[in-house]
């Protein structure tokens, strides 16, 4: 995969499926299997009364449940390859049967008539769109590349497969990119792991987490596999925990099994807390870089200029950052810098909040109150980083604790000294199950405010292709096979 389109969601296109009436069903069969088509609920202005080869919804208890648009519960919908006779499939308990060629008769009523011809219209990855294309020809159908219209925006899928796949649960966790915007995935695995790791800096604890992301990335133990696509993230945060734990010199505490190669964090909290304000900043500036760059792509221009996490407020950020410098010099130029371009971004930003507000004093008193909270989060977004230095003192002091506990009891000798390994091994563990859940829930928390509200304005539409799975071997089975009863999943037993 080149760089451009994994910095981007999966290019989608949309698209016609057209068939003649014989064919429709056929090639809906084998669309609804593959499962990379999403299409559009209101694509039909009116429905096909009657298709060939589509039936009706059966009667009884059960076609009476359908037809109010759910299959009996438990009961995962199938289709058959072949036209089945619903009213045998019912006799026959073959619910799953049954249900899954009422959404494929749905599905067939909805498309658009013309003639002798049906049409749908969805959304297909465009990397789908050739073995698509000629699978649906095989059936009788044919795939017509359409334009993307202004007022029906693109679903958004992050990725197909691969580690990349692996890594969206983050960002799709807040909501759904944008389909014009960047995909930031990596980025946001990368920014999480750092932020974890400098505030559980333990190069023991870390090869702890290591290897659980072992553990999990080959299934073990059976009961977790359902967390297997975590690994990648649990990885990465044992790694940013190992390599900060040996810049703290912490191993499972201040055990002195490895020296400091940076800074002890109780015996420097200043420059830890400085150094974890300045990481917030770094953040937060390519953070701006990347919602200009989404501004621009979604409005053009302007909305990159006026909008409080484009150009208006990346000037903003950028001033402050020349006052911070000139407190640190003491050059009075890199005062009058900072100052001028501050300025320059607050008319710009307070244009755009009176441009949205309207005209009148109302307009101008909340286009006021929207500059004052632009300039308010900023400064509390970068304060608020401060935190990455507060839970790494946390930690730290509290491997301090238990590691004076247990020296105290083992210099004491006999049985104490086993009391002590005690103290060790159960506070060690204490310790590290309540900083690691606190660590990467505050962690979560600067990704989603402080970094991600500068991404994203608004979100996309997520891909849902349509999919029901083809059922194997003829539905004349069904009646032959329904003695043997069905499971939860209308499964054979």
């Amino acid at each position: 995969m080149r760089w451009p389109d994994a910095a981007l969601p999966v290019r989608m296109q949309r698209v016609a499926l057209v068939a003649p009436n014989a064919a429709l069903r056929d090639v809906l069969v084998r669309l609804a299997d593959a499962a990379v088509m999403q299409i559009e609920q209101d694509g039909g202005a009116h429905g096909i009364a009657a298709v060939r080869g589509v039936a009706a919804v059966p009667g009884g208890a059960v076609g009476r449940q359908l037809r109010g648009g759910s299959a009996p519960q438990g009961v995962l919908p199938r289709i058959s390859a072949t036209v089945p006779d619903l009213e045998q499939l019912e006799r026959a308990g073959r619910y799953d049967l049954v249900a899954g060629e009422t959404e494929l008769r749905r599905r067939a009523a909805a498309a658009l008539q013309r003639s002798d011809a049906a049409a749908l219209v969805g959304w297909v990855p465009v990397s789908r769109l050739p073995d698509v294309s000629t699978a649906l020809a095989e059936a009788g159908g044919a795939v017509v590349p359409l334009s993307r219209p202004k007022w029906s925006p693109a679903p958004t899928l992050l990725a197909e497969r691969g580690l990349h796949h692996k890594l969206t649960p983050l960002v799709q966790t807040y909501g759904t990119v944008p389909y014009d915007d960047l995909d930031p995935s990596w980025l946001a695995w990368a920014t999480y792991a750092l932020m974890f790791g400098m505030m559980f800096g333990d190069a023991g604890q870390g090869l702890v987490i290591i290897g659980a992301a072992v553990a999990l990335r080959f299934g073990w133990p059976a009961r977790l596999r359902r967390f297997q696509a975590a690994w990648p993230f649990v990885g990465g945060c044992g790694i940013a925990a190992t390599g900060f734990g040996l810049l703290y010199g912490e191993f499972f505490g201040p055990t002195g099994l490895v020296p400091a190669l940076w800074l002890s964090p109780l015996a420097q909290p200043d420059t830890l807390l400085l150094t974890a304000i300045g990481l917030g900043a770094f953040l937060l500036a390519g953070a701006y870089a990347i919602g200009t760059v989404n501004r621009f792509r979604e409005g053009g221009w302007r909305l990159a200029l006026y909008a409080p996490s484009g150009i208006a407020g990346s000037c903003l950020f950028l001033g402050a950052a020349a006052a911070v410098a000139w407190w640190h010099f003491h050059e009075g130029w890199w005062l009058i810098a900072g100052g001028l371009i501050a300025l320059a971004s607050l008319v710009v930003a307070f244009a755009g909040f009176l441009a949205d507000a309207g005209r009148g004093g109302a307009a101008v008193m909340q286009a006021s109150a929207e500059l004052f909270d632009m300039v308010v989060r900023l400064f509390s977004n970068v304060v608020s980083f401060a935190r990455l230095a507060a839970f790494g003192l946390t930690h730290a002091a509290l491997g301090l604790v238990v590691w004076e506990g247990t020296t105290a009891l083992w210099h004491r000798g006999g049985v104490f000294a086993g009391l002590g390994v005690v103290l060790f091994i159960v506070g060690t563990a204490i310790a590290f199950s309540l900083e690691a859940l606190v660590i990467a829930i505050q962690a979560l928390r600067l990704e989603y405010y402080e970094l991600f509200s500068r991404l994203f304005i608004s979100l996309g539409v997520p891909f849902r292709p349509w999919h029901v799975p083809t059922a194997p071997g003829p539905p004349e089975q069904a009646a032959d096979d329904s003695h043997r009863g069905l499971d939860a999943k209308g499964a054979y037993l």
